[in-house]
């Protein structure tokens, strides 16, 4: 057991599906998809303090193992509060080299909201 194995939180991947209702219009839905271990971190820093003094979300570094397949635009929920966030970036970039003892990737990631089923964020184009 290591210091970053006590930071661990569950999360669960939310997967979007897209359907027509028996209007013909279509219906995005979000599914739990498969579970897994990260680790959290608030940006505080001067910069995403007056960004979100601008309007911007509460912006986090979300730590995975690197067998974990998220990607850009991936939603994701952690249990333990139920909040919701979307990755903002690869995580191809931050990764640790397969030769080292810890196994891991970063990505950036802001808060998220599911309304009525589709993941929406103010300001944005809704491709969610």
């Amino acid at each position: 057991m290591s210091l970053l194995d006590d930071y661990k939180e569950s999360c669960v991947m939310l997967d979007r599906t897209t359907s027509r209702d028996e209007y013909g219009s279509f219906v995005t839905e979000w599914r739990e998809g498969a579970s897994f271990d990260a680790i959290f971190r608030f940006d505080n820093s001067t910069a995403a303090r007056v960004a979100a003094a601008e309007g911007v979300k509460n912006l986090y570094s979300i730590l995975v193992a690197r067998d974990v397949p998220l990607r850009k635009f991936d939603v994701l929920r952690r249990i333990s509060n139920d909040q919701v966030y979307r990755i903002t970036s690869d995580g191809k970039d931050n990764k640790t080299p397969v030769s080292a003892s810890l196994n891991l990737k970063l990505f950036s990631a802001e808060e998220w909201t599911l309304t009525g089923g589709v993941a929406t964020d103010e300001g944005a184009d809704g491709d969610g």
